[in-house]
């Protein structure tokens, strides 16, 4: 009885002590994103008004604003995701449902190959392609930049995600005499619908927070601007500029643009949530 006690017990230990452990981990991990999010709160809450979320960027001592870089940012992620979100869902439910042969393979492959690319690469890329063509920067090409990069990211998450749905669905489905399509549209994506949401939601975070492409591509603008074809601003690029400065009035606008830029995230992970939570 002592030799089947001694074996429970370690287990039991080991269990708790691994539990224990993991905890600490995401104990810590929290820790400092709390840490990250509320020194960046408290450098830029004090340049917050309403005037510097309306205005446009003005000469050091005039105060100025980020009101055109929070429309370009808008604008840019839209866009971005217009073009990156379709083709990547797109392309993993072909991974998923299609893709056990030669070509999904190779298709797999550069995908993965691509979500460890440089976002700077992707810029240059773009730029050669389209800015150079065009002769000047753009929103357009900024966008594509931003799809390009978010494209393998949901891909890839749309094809676990689907793989995730269990078999007998897809035969239930099959057994009742609906198509192939049919039983992917109408079963099988509905039921993978939360984790797609999340890997759209994770690329857009990842985007939103891109600097190096839109340097080669949309550049920036210092004032308000709706055409695609010209060039655009973004809380990116103008926090990079004012970071680099050597002002301290534009530095702590740029603490209060990466707070901005936080709680933008933030609204557009939130609103997903809000209006996905009814199916998931």
């Amino acid at each position: 009885m002592m030799r089947g006690t001694r074996p429970k017990n370690i287990r039991r230990w080991t269990s708790a002590v691994m539990t224990t452990a993991t905890a600490v981990c995401a104990l810590v991990a929290v820790t400092v994103l709390v840490i990250i999010l509320g020194y960046i709160a408290w450098q830029g809450i004090s340049s917050i008004n309403l005037q510097f979320l309306i205005d446009t960027p003005k000469p050091v001592g005039e105060g100025g604003g980020i009101g055109n870089a929070i429309l370009g940012t808008l604008i840019l992620l839209g866009l971005g995701s217009v073009m990156g979100l379709p083709l990547g869902i797109a392309g993993g439910i072909y991974l998923s449902e299609f893709g056990d042969n030669w070509f999904g393979r190779t298709v797999r492959f550069v995908t993965d190959t691509l979500t460890g690319v440089p976002s700077i690469v992707i810029g240059i890329f773009v730029y050669t392609l389209i800015v150079l063509r065009m002769k000047q920067f753009s929103t357009i090409a900024g966008g594509v930049a931003l799809a390009l990069i978010m494209i393998p990211i949901v891909m890839r998450t749309t094809e676990e995600m689907i793989r995730l749905v269990p078999t007998s669905l897809r035969e239930g489905a099959l057994a009742l005499g609906a198509p192939q399509w049919r039983v992917t549209m109408g079963v099988v994506l509905p039921a993978a619908s939360s984790g797609i949401a999340t890997g759209c939601m994770l690329a857009i975070a990842r985007v939103s927070g891109e600097t190096a492409p839109l340097l080669f591509t949309a550049f920036g603008s210092r004032f308000f601007n709706w055409h695609l074809d010209e060039p655009m601003a973004s809380l990116t690029v103008q926090i990079y500029n004012y970071a680099i400065s050597p002002y301290d009035e534009w530095h702590a606008q740029a603490w209060a643009a990466t707070l901005v830029l936080m709680t933008l995230i933030l609204a557009i992970n939130i609103t997903v949530r809000f209006f996905t939570r009814k199916r998931f």
